[in-house]
């Protein structure tokens, strides 16, 4: 069965994390999901989103050259939440690479600012975020301020995201 008719059938955890484990390390397989991905179906780009974010924590390495492109998925309007919350989520298990952490954590810090973006989106922006401010104090402190205005009237994922990245004195505002 192709890549295409299986992402086309029911949709479940169980089979997405097996279509991510039948790409495994073969290039050629992966292409194919990210030209599904990037495709004009919005319902198989969804569907791929999902499977890619599992490729991406069982083969990173398969990720890693296409982080620029994934990146720019972010900053676009037309994308089903589903395409942003898997890309976003894949930062998690990618190495972020120096001359993409800046843009990467713009639009996460914009993602995680924006109380229109659902909560799932705005939780793995947080951590996309930290992670590309790593060593640097002053954009972890910005991330810091950020985190801190939206937790008076946010969700206990939220909160508990942000007490996991900073420390249980977050939640003493």
């Amino acid at each position: 069965m192709t890549l295409r008719a299986r992402l086309a059938q029911r949709r479940s955890k169980e089979q997405t994390v097996a279509i991510a484990r039948s790409i495994g390390s073969d290039r050629e397989r992966f292409s194919e999901l990210l030209s599904i991905f990037f495709g004009n179906d919005r319902i198989l780009a969804q569907r791929a989103a999902w499977v890619l974010s599992y490729c991406a924590e069982f083969e990173p390495t398969l990720v890693e050259p296409h982080l620029s492109k994934l990146i720019d998925q972010l900053m676009r309007d037309d994308v089903h939440d589903a395409v942003k919350r898997s890309v976003v989520r894949l930062f998690e298990s990618v190495e972020i690479p120096k001359k993409l952490a800046g843009k990467l954590f713009s639009i996460c810090i914009d993602l995680l600012d924006d109380p229109k973006q659902s909560i799932a989106i705005r939780v793995f922006a947080m951590s996309a975020a930290f992670k590309a401010a790593s060593g640097q104090p002053d954009l972890l402190n910005e991330l810091r301020l950020i985190t801190q205005t939206h937790l008076p009237h946010s969700t206990a994922g939220f909160r508990a995201r942000a007490k996991n990245l900073f420390g249980k004195d977050i939640l003493k505002i």
